[in-house]
């Protein structure tokens, strides 16, 4: 699909993450008031003020009347393709209503972003080939590396939706219960061990009641959001048996405040990689699932200067979101609007594409360097910044950015 021109110049731009093939939705604020808006160009089209003008009409009652949009994702996908038809007609180049839609704009520069929706449950997914196997090496071997049901089932795990939040939030370094291999006992202190997971979020847009096939659970993803799943390696080391993560990953989950909508990502879907042990039929893929998407992660440390420390595509997934959420609703679970399916680590062969530090220092055994800029985990004050874009035809669909700061650990919470 070739670009479809905009009446902003800036949408138009090759290097533009937003043109109008894009239209992700979030939510922002230049006055205190939270609004339902889209990413144009440079500019964020209010949309909750374009439903009050009645200019745009998405259901019977307001639908953006809400600091989110959960609401149209309970319309379901017709309501999903009107929007983004709706709002191609206003701001295609030529179009007549430019006067109308012009008071509407903001500037992205002078706006502050808000969580784009509300997220119901969080499952993360171990669902990334090159990130369990390099993991699975680390403590097991290579002979042993993926555990028996890995190649049969994506691995997940529930997480909270109360800690997830949205880019720009600075994250505080946890404290938790850790028990290196020499200490007789766990001592409890602040983790040394902080980590960043390179993932992308799937959002679900309908909900389910019972079991769902693969293609089913690809219609009801509404969108994705980059996802950064914060991990504390020490804290997770000692409490990881035998129920998996807990407290290591319940810190922070960071997300990009823009949702890209699943129809903005079709023309760059791509297939699973080749299975060498055949997924039983209920987790077979109808076509390609997966997306072109280039990745990569920015780090900055204090005073200094952004480095990019990894690069990788979402196209290394073993799993699809569709894979994962069809899994999810196999024992009857129910799905609900707004759940946030994490992919698991974004990995690709190489070591400059592995998507942790985990990975990239080894387990900490090899301090990894980038630059002036040498790692084993996180350091305070330390900003990770994740991004995302998929190449199209003179365009390019982008996520903006994900980013948080490493804070440093409070003051130990239960000293007398």
């Amino acid at each position: 699909m070739p670009l479809i021109r905009a009446w902003l110049d800036a949408a138009n731009q090759p290097e533009c993450d937003f043109p109008l093939n894009n239209l992700p939705l979030g939510v922002f604020s230049t006055d205190g008031a939270r609004r339902c808006g889209v990413a144009i160009g440079d500019q964020i089209l209010d949309a909750t003020g374009l439903e009050q003008a009645g200019m745009l009409h998405l259901g019977d009652m307001p639908v953006l009347d809400q600091p989110g949009w959960n609401k149209l994702m309970e319309l379901g996908p017709s309501a999903w393709a009107d929007l983004r038809a709706r709002l191609t007609e206003l701001l295609r180049e030529a179009a007549p209503e430019q006067d109308q839609i012009a008071p509407f704009l903001h500037p992205m520069t002078g706006a502050q972003m808000h969580m784009p929706f509300t997220v119901a449950e969080f499952t993360d997914f171990y669902a990334g080939r090159h990130h369990a196997t390099n993991v699975g090496t680390m403590f097991r071997g290579a002979d042993n590396a993926l555990p028996p049901n890995w190649l049969h089932i994506p691995i997940g795990y529930n997480g909270r939706a109360s800690s997830v939040v949205v880019s720009g939030t600075s994250v505080r370094r946890p404290w938790g219960q850790i028990k290196g291999p020499d200490d007789a006992m766990p001592r409890f202190a602040p983790s040394a061990r902080f980590d960043l997971e390179l993932e992308l979020g799937a959002i679900v847009g309908q909900p389910s009641d019972g079991p769902v096939s693969v293609a089913d659970a690809d219609n009801m993803i509404f969108g994705y959001v980059l996802l950064n799943d914060w991990s504390a390696r020490d804290i997770q080391a000692w409490e990881y048996q035998p129920l998996g993560p807990f407290q290591a990953k319940a810190t922070a989950t960071s997300i990009s405040p823009w949702i890209i909508m699943r129809a903005a990502l079709d023309p760059f879907r791509t297939t699973t990689p080749a299975r060498e042990v055949p997924l039983l039929p209920h987790l077979q893929e109808p076509g390609p699932m997966l997306y072109d998407i280039a990745l990569e992660v920015d780090l900055t440390p204090p005073d200094g200067q952004s480095l990019t420390i990894a690069r990788t595509n979402y196209r290394e997934m073993y799993y699809s979101s569709a894979q994962q959420l069809a899994h999810h609703t196999t024992s009857g679970c129910p799905m609900r609007v707004g759940d946030l399916l994490g992919s698991g680590t974004i990995s690709g062969p190489t070591k400059d594409s592995r998507g942790s530090l985990l990975e990239l220092s080894w387990g900490g055994k090899e301090l990894f360097q980038a630059g002036n800029i040498t790692r084993s985990f996180l350091e305070d004050g330390d900003t990770i910044t994740l991004r995302g874009s998929a190449q199209g035809d003179g365009y390019r669909i982008g996520f903006g950015a994900c980013e948080g700061t490493v804070l440093p650990a409070l003051k130990d919470p239960y000293a007398s």
